[in-house]
């Protein structure tokens, strides 16, 4: 007989319900839980509901296990117990999360969103762990063999419009197509999703561009109207042209960008994809860069895949077209910064992610003006790595990927040899003067107080940074020279 209670989850889910009969309350394990059991898929994400008021179920529980209580919906009376099991890392922390039963558990399953999620096992009865007891009233197992996602109800996305991103999100997650009539409910109900907290959109959409081919979900967001409704700005982009060496409008590009970025970071394996992949600068721990979570579970990657989409959303107000016919967009890489951040503030994204984006969407052509010609200057390269900081390679990625989808499938292969050869020299050229700064400093801030009497200030930093980046490109490498220079710019400041 098929077990749905994993035996890794015994312990937690052991201690959960043997609480909740302590309590005399009806409990039932629902949604997300057994369908990932099902499946097979490892989760710790544990859905309860309960015959009691769930906010206040979840306090004592929290208290019970020493877990930290979380309010999720007030509205509908949502919480969230988080716990940690004995290791106490953070790979070991599980989610409870708690909802209070409407009606029957048959009626509370009726108001759940897909019928893959609306099954459910009594925690009462000691046999529960078995499939053979599954509650399924809306034939959600034979849904989940198909790997196909249907709406429970037809007005199960009006009563929680956060569910239509959410259903796009387990297909892509879970590779399942979302049935004819489903979909074309979506559809008719997109604008909805404009009703509900930021912080969930922005919640669904994180995870969505978490997975690997986002791109082409974000194609089908746009299908079924989610994608403009979320980010009304990209709506102006359709239809943009752009010059002869773009393949694709503003809009198609934005999203191909984002394939494009996926290629790169993932380096799939075909014999198509090498001969672009094997171009690129050699630059360590790629994989491992793009996926460091930056805050609250978002990673770097994701960030990318953002200010991807957004890197061009100010081209349809800044395009101009010149006297020969050609079409410019002065200052939208400006413009675009700005707009890209009231768009991550508007979704909730935090201030260190909201600049990181604009951090990208701002940069993403200095690389490449850097480049155009000529090899960059030393101290170019030197003040991009200043002025990025740890975006540095997060904009290298996005500079390659613009390129890619610029071209999209008239791609010059020389034109790209040399892009990529220009990325390795600016690299290479850094890593080197990374060797010559970080050892040590040459000079200090007491140095120039005692040695040129100057005071505590803003011209003590101004002057260190001038000659740290004199140390970088080459110019100084003593302390001796060091001095002199720190002479000279006093001297030409004073005389200024």
């Amino acid at each position: 007989m098929k077990t749905l209670w994993k035996k890794e989850d015994a312990s937690i889910l052991a201690k959960a319900r043997e609480f909740l009969l302590h309590e005399n309350i009806d409990a039932y394990l629902v949604g997300g839980y057994i369908r990932d059991s099902m499946l097979g898929h490892p989760t710790r994400d544990i859905d309860i509901a309960v015959s009691a008021p769930a906010t206040e179920v979840a306090q004592r529980l929290a208290s019970a296990l020493t877990g930290r209580y979380v309010l999720l919906d007030e509205a509908h009376g949502i919480a969230r117990v988080v716990l940690l099991e004995n290791d106490g890392t953070p790979g070991s922390r599980w989610h409870i999360d708690f909802s209070t039963i409407r009606g029957g558990i048959e009626e509370d399953l009726y108001h759940r969103d897909l019928t893959v999620n609306a099954m459910a096992v009594n925690l009462r009865q000691p046999e529960a762990i078995s499939a053979a007891c599954l509650i399924d009233p809306f034939q959600g197992k034979a849904d989940l063999q198909e790997g196909l996602l249907r709406a429970v109800s037809d007005s199960a996305f009006q009563e929680d419009p956060a569910r239509l991103l959410r259903a796009v999100r387990l297909a892509a997650e879970y590779g399942f197509v979302i049935e004819q009539h489903t979909e074309a409910l979506i559809r008719s109900h997109s604008h909805l999703i404009c009703d509900i907290a930021s912080e969930r959109v922005r919640e669904e959409l994180c995870r969505l561009l978490s997975i690997k081919n986002a791109a082409q979900y974000l194609y089908y967001l746009d299908q079924l109207g989610l994608l403009t409704a979320i980010i009304p700005e990209l709506a102006h982009t359709k239809g943009v042209e752009q010059p002869i060496e773009h393949f694709w409008d503003v809009f198609r590009h934005s999203i191909e960008t984002v394939a494009a970025f996926e290629r790169l970071v993932q380096r799939r394996d075909s014999e198509q994809e090498d001969v672009i992949l094997s171009q690129l600068p050699h630059i360590p721990d790629l994989q491992q860069h793009f996926q460091e979570e930056v805050s609250g579970g978002v990673t770097r990657a994701v960030l990318a895949k953002m200010a991807a989409l957004l890197h061009d959303i100010a081209k349809p107000q800044t395009k101009t077209i010149e006297p020969n016919g050609r079409a410019r967009f002065l200052g939208h890489t400006k413009e675009g910064a700005v707009m890209a951040g009231h768009i991550a503030q508007r979704l909730r994204f935090s201030t260190k992610e909201t600049k990181m984006i604009q951090n990208m969407v701002q940069s993403h052509l200095r690389l490449w003006q850097m480049g155009n010609e000529e090899k960059p200057t030393h101290r170019a390269i030197y003040r991009f790595f200043r002025d990025m900081g740890d975006t540095s390679l997060d904009i290298t990625v996005l500079t390659l990927a613009d390129f890619l989808a610029a071209q999209g499938p008239n791609l010059d292969l020389e034109e790209w040899q040399r892009h990529c050869q220009t990325m390795q020299y600016i690299w290479s050229e850094h890593e080197q003067e990374q060797a010559r700064v970080v050892p040590h400093n040459l000079v200090d801030g007491h140095d120039l107080i005692n040695i040129f009497g100057l005071k505590p200030g803003p011209e003590i930093g101004h002057l260190l940074e001038a000659m740290r980046e004199a140390q970088g490109i080459g110019e100084i490498s003593t302390r001796e020279e060091a001095l002199a220079f720190a002479r000279r710019q006093l001297v030409s400041s004073r005389n200024e």
